[in-house]
């Protein structure tokens, strides 16, 4: 079940967001060594869990968790450009200890409803290219992104 953020499930959702990107972080020290990863992401064990947070201390209303059996699960955070039409899926994770399948697709169609309850005429999501993000782009995928601009960055040492 996906319901509206409450702000006791804080503890839990920026726990599970720290969780679920540590193999991501893994990946990026590879990539980058350690010394550059360190620079671009020194606190990389709680900062998902801080991203979470800010969001949810700035924008409660854009917060969702995804509950089942009474244990919060999973959580997704988004924006709204009404500008523009667009809503925007941020920062979104299911616990990587859940077990249970399809979390992450009940969390995307809850807010595709929001999204065009407020009058959105697009969904956007970003994500990287890496195999640290291949189970995220093929739920995205799955979700009905269809849609697809890529994008690299660049490094090097000096």
């Amino acid at each position: 079940m996906v319901r509206p953020y409450k702000p006791t499930d804080l503890p839990t959702i920026m726990d599970i967001g720290n969780r679920a990107w540590r193999p991501i972080f893994d990946m990026y020290d590879r990539i980058r060594g350690p010394e550059l990863a360190r620079l671009i992401t020194p606190n990389r064990s709680t900062v998902k869990g801080e991203q979470v947070r800010a969001h949810a201390e700035r924008s409660p209303e854009t917060l969702l968790v995804c509950e089942e059996a009474g244990r919060v699960v999973g959580f997704i955070t988004f924006h709204l450009d009404r500008d523009k039409g667009i809503g925007t899926i941020g920062n979104n994770a299911v616990d990587p200890e859940c077990g249970l399948k399809g979390m992450g697709q009940q969390m995307y169609q809850a807010v595709f409803e929001r999204f065009r309850q407020e009058g959105m005429r697009f969904a956007k999501v970003t994500t990287g290219l890496d195999e640290a993000h291949a189970r995220a782009r093929r739920a995205y995928e799955r979700a009905g992104f269809n849609l697809r601009q890529e994008d690299i960055t660049y490094y090097r040492t000096l």
